[in-house]
């Protein structure tokens, strides 16, 4: 099977800010996925200013295997900005995405293939979701506030293991650079007619390294990225 560099089947993008321990077992699985799907596809990290020798050990990756692609922030901009590099760097007809943290089974992506044929994104929903209580009911506010919002109803709209057709992220402008990316890219998707599909998959408590999406300053810049968007898209 020859790897069409140009345009692969799939792409699988990978924020990264501080994972340096989580790298090789999540690369060791994007790399066994992908070859378990007998289709073309590549990996792309975004190191986001990582200060824990993470950059240092993508390079090493990056050189040991082909498929491997790296884009490099020199500074921190934030969980938005780095999944926005991602996506504009990533080739494929259908672009999925996770975090670093090995919270999830990377060979759950069939399930969202499987349905990626029928419908224009196909998001999993965490089941069941294993986070503390306290983390679990912020999520659940966020989600009431967002279908009150926008009336996005989906069960788990910052869960990180979504799959897009190429044509989803070629026609939604994304300008969030923090944790209300993913609310914004399924808002938009919503509002220009694209098809939403949802999918449990399995979920894993973080190991190493530290969550930060439960940090006032991110909960923050979400809430005021959520009114920017509202006020984008309400009627006249």
């Amino acid at each position: 099977m020859s790897l069409d560099l140009h345009r692969p089947a799939l792409s699988l993008v990978f924020p990264v800010f501080d994972e340096a321990e989580n790298l090789a077992p999540l690369l060791e699985s994007a790399l066994r996925t992908g070859s378990r799907l007998t289709l073309d596809y590549e990996i792309v990290l975004v190191d986001d200013g990582s200060r824990d020798g993470s950059r240092q050990i993508i390079d090493h990756w990056c050189q040991a295997h082909a498929r491997i692609r790296a884009v490099y922030h020199e500074t921190n901009g934030g969980y938005g900005s780095a999944l926005r590099s991602g996506l504009r760097e990533a080739r494929g007809d259908l672009v999925f995405f996770s975090d670093a943290d090995l919270q999830f089974d990377l060979a759950e992506i069939e399930k969202l293939m499987g349905r990626s044929k029928e419908f224009d994104i196909v998001a999993g929903y965490r089941s069941p979701r294993l986070d503390p209580w306290p983390r679990a009911w912020i999520a659940w506010t966020w989600g009431w506030i967002v279908r009150l919002a926008f009336g996005l109803r989906v069960r788990d709209i910052d869960c990180a293991f979504k799959i897009f057709r190429r044509d989803v992220l070629e026609s939604i402008p994304l300008a969030s650079i923090g944790a209300f990316i993913n609310t914004e890219i399924l808002v938009r998707a919503k509002a220009v007619g694209f098809r939403i599909h949802q999918v449990p998959v399995s979920h894993r408590r973080r190991q190493h390294g530290r969550q930060s999406g439960a940090r006032p300053k991110v909960m923050l810049r979400a809430a005021v990225e959520l009114f920017s968007l509202y006020r984008e898209l309400r009627p006249r």
